[in-house]
């Protein structure tokens, strides 16, 4: 058997067809709007189109009310974020939001401080939105060059404010792209998973517990050393837990 042959073999058995994609997942909505609703079953279609790459924010979403329906807030939390990510939408924010009321953690202690800067602007920003954008003033800019280079310098006036305008819009737009590739890069966010994770003070099985987290809670992730993964909450308190315990984003 050629390597082609086994590599087409392998890729038919992980690939749904458009057709049976969505019939899987009309299947994961008739499961959670029957009467009574049968939230395993729904789950286990929307695992399925996600384990066959089929990962957009309506998968996501529908998996993420899932898992909040039935009681688990760290899968609930961690698809529900993976959905945001890819799209903003009311609904998205209203199901993370209920999630968010379920989870245990007060984050007493340490200072609480806000997200930082560039994480912010990432998080105001549409990636889809200022990527178009960024694209497309970039080529008006180019088209605009070109174009006053031909104009008489008599009719470069209208010219000479689109030119710079669109200079503008290019550089904040991309810009904004490359804070969103850098905050990706460098900011590591993950959701606790168990419904509870012994934080430490070092990595290390006999190290002092010196706090507990609790399912649906998102963390940073700051480094990793071993089974263990050193984690800061939004109050500013860090500790190492088991790498098991906190799934990232």
């Amino acid at each position: 058997m050629t390597l082609g042959l086994v590599a087409a073999l392998l890729f038919a058995q992980s690939y749904y067809t458009p057709d049976e994609a969505q019939a899987l997942f009309r299947e994961g909505n008739d499961a959670f709007y029957k009467d009574p609703p049968d939230y395993a079953a729904a789950k286990a279609a929307y695992l399925k189109l996600l384990e066959h790459g089929h990962d957009g924010p309506d998968v996501l979403f529908n998996l993420g009310t899932a898992c909040l329906a039935n009681g688990e807030l760290g899968p609930a939390v961690l698809y529900l974020e993976r959905a945001r990510r890819l799209k903003r939408a009311d609904d998205i924010e209203t199901n993370l939001a209920a999630a968010r009321a379920r989870q245990g953690d007060q984050l007493v202690g340490g200072v609480p401080t806000s997200a930082p800067f560039f994480e912010r602007v990432a998080d105001a920003t549409d990636d889809d939105v200022v990527s178009a954008l960024s694209l497309g003033s970039l080529w008006l800019t180019l088209g605009l060059a070109l174009l006053f280079r031909r104009l008489v310098p008599g009719r470069r006036g209208w010219a000479t404010f689109l030119l710079v305008m669109s200079i503008i819009t290019a550089a904040v737009t991309t810009s904004l792209v490359g804070i969103d590739v850098w905050v990706q890069t460098h900011y590591v966010e993950g959701v606790v998973m168990p419904d509870t994770a012994r934080v430490r003070d070092f990595p290390g099985d006999s190290a002092r517990v010196a706090f507990e987290v609790h399912a649906g809670l998102k963390v940073r992730i700051m480094e990793e050393s071993g089974k263990f993964v050193r984690i800061r909450l939004s109050n500013n308190l860090e500790g190492w837990v088991d790498r098991e315990g906190v799934t990232p984003l």
